[in-house]
């Protein structure tokens, strides 16, 4: 019960803190944590954004663009060197436009049309999975505040349905068919990214990464792996802060 109540909690906090300004988000993670996580050698902050997912071997072909939310670490190492890695704590994969043949094989409902339940009702299938994914990525940054990333990334699915999508007279429906017992649970690929860091190097960071996925989606079908491209946000907590109060102690020596 403390756990699902912290995870909630955290949840809500992140959500928040990306949709308000900066200084709001420093005010809710500061309240949470504290600053003591950002330091010299450590940048921690939060990752959001839009990403769009494919799962191979699917007759359906349709990406579904989704949105994920979560935090991260940048761990400095030596030179340009970092290890970048964290949780995207609310996130998903998947796939639309799932055919006849993909849902026979998900066991899935095919939902008649309601006027004539000979045929089948006019509407679209996807599959959703909802993971917790963790990058762990060496990252090499240039001079001029670019840089790329390259490493594995985990995913734990706690959660999947197959939904369907109607407009029944004007009123959109969504019906929810929960599949998890046929995914596996841990999801392990590549992960290859790029991006820039504004304001000199301290500011938010703008990015672009592509997940190949290398274990199977579904456990009865080899071949369907995950596959996402994710442009993100970084959002730094607590860094204008630090950087302002050493300064301010920089101009107060004699």
């Amino acid at each position: 019960m403390h756990i699902h109540f912290t995870m909630k909690r955290l949840i809500v906090i992140l959500f928040l803190s990306l949709a308000s300004f900066q200084s709001q988000s420093q005010i809710l993670i500061t309240l949470l944590l504290g600053d003591k996580l950002n330091s010299d050698g450590l940048e921690f902050g939060l990752e959001g954004g839009v990403n769009w997912a494919m799962i191979s071997a699917m007759e359906g072909n349709d990406y579904s663009r989704l949105w994920n939310l979560g935090f991260y670490f940048d761990i400095r190492m030596k030179n340009q060197w970092s290890i970048y890695t964290g949780v995207l704590v609310k996130s998903e994969l998947g796939v639309d436009g799932l055919t006849y043949n993909d849902l026979k094989f998900l066991g899935a409902t095919i939902y008649p049309d309601i006027d004539d339940p000979s045929i089948d009702a006019e509407g679209e299938y996807s599959q959703t999975l909802k993971y917790f994914l963790v990058p762990i990525l060496a990252k090499y940054k240039f001079k001029n505040h670019i840089y790329a990333e390259l490493g594995p990334q985990l995913g734990l699915m706690y959660n999947s349905w197959v939904q369907f999508n109607s407009d029944l007279e004007g009123r959109k429906v969504a019906i929810r068919e929960y599949n998890t017992e046929k995914i596996n649970r841990l999801d392990a690929g590549l992960m290859a990214g790029v991006g820039y860091k504004l304001f000199r190097g301290t500011g938010w960071t703008f990015g672009a990464k592509y997940y190949y996925g290398l274990t199977d989606v579904y456990k009865d079908r080899p071949g369907t792996t995950n596959s996402s491209f994710f442009v993100k946000v970084n959002i730094p907590v607590g860094v204008g802060k630090k950087a302002k109060k050493g300064k301010d102690e920089v101009q107060g020596q004699p």
